[in-house]
């Protein structure tokens, strides 16, 4: 291991609950963080070109893949993927993107740059972040019943429902890769919902502009209400900030069309800016 792959724990991970972690590739440093439901294994093929220029730490989210046993929320969960990323440039999407969010404010001597994938910086309105909180919790509830009993979905049922869902388009299903995310634990699922759903978060709107590295933001131009948020964290980020609506995608532009957004990421970390 290179002396670039060794750095000081920031959040003091007892042991047991460090992230999960493969790394793979040549370069620059490059942290990948997923969204709800996948593991570091699902990046439709992005991975796979990035890694030819990039050294790629693709980490395991709490409770998903090899975390699935690491129960944390979105501050704990950063700390967490500081630990397992270190010093480089952090790409997030969408749960993964507020992980990064939050590193970002924590720890920023850790997020050279910051690549945003579908990301929001939360839920301003409180009754509307109630209700999010409740309908994450009905879904947690469906794997892994609070009080006991029986789960009503299975994880595989649980994982072919959520892909379904309209907001994630016309994602190739090698992409999509559901049987790799149907690895994933009910518990573990049940776990990320409760404690880093997006009603569980602070929003971190009036904070952002303390985040001064530069930024990519990327959204699927069918994806309405995201690229609108992807507008709003432009506006509101300290630094250089900009942002990409990938045509032909929606929610997870990155799985539509993995090679147009690994092109973007690399002509972002080639383009000189000032802090």
């Amino acid at each position: 291991m290179s002396r670039a792959d060794h750095h000081d724990p920031v959040g003091g991970a007892p042991p047991g609950t460090a992230l999960h972690a493969r790394r793979r590739g040549r370069g620059p440093r490059l942290v990948l963080a997923h969204g709800f439901t996948q593991t570091a294994r699902v990046w439709g093929g992005l991975d796979d070109d990035l890694a030819a220029d990039h050294r790629l730490v693709l980490v395991d989210l709490p409770g998903h893949g090899g975390s699935a046993t690491v129960a944390a929320d979105l501050w704990a969960g950063a700390a967490r993927l500081g630990d397992a990323g270190g010093p480089g440039t952090y790409l997030g999407y969408s749960m993964g993107a507020r992980f990064c969010l939050h590193l970002a404010l924590q720890h920023p001597d850790l997020v050279e740059r910051l690549v945003l994938v579908s990301g929001t910086a939360g839920i301003d309105d409180a009754p509307e972040r109630a209700a999010r909180r409740r309908a994450d919790e009905a879904l947690a509830e469906r794997l892994d019943p609070v009080a006991g009993g029986t789960p009503s979905e299975t994880v595989a049922e649980f994982v072919t429902r959520w892909v379904a869902d309209p907001m994630f388009g016309d994602v190739p299903p090698s992409a999509a890769a559901v049987g790799e995310r149907c690895t994933n634990s009910a518990s573990g699922l049940a776990s990320s919902l409760r404690l880093a759903g997006t009603g569980t978060m602070e929003p971190l709107w009036g904070r952002l502009s303390r985040i001064t590295v530069p930024v990519l933001v990327v959204t699927g131009a069918r994806d309405d209400k995201f690229s609108a948020l992807g507008r709003r964290l432009v506006a509101s980020l300290g630094g250089p900030a900009h942002q990409l609506v990938v045509d032909d995608a929606d929610h997870a532009p990155h799985l539509q069309h993995p090679a147009r957004v690994a092109d973007a990421v690399r002509t972002f970390l080639a383009t000189p800016h000032d802090r």
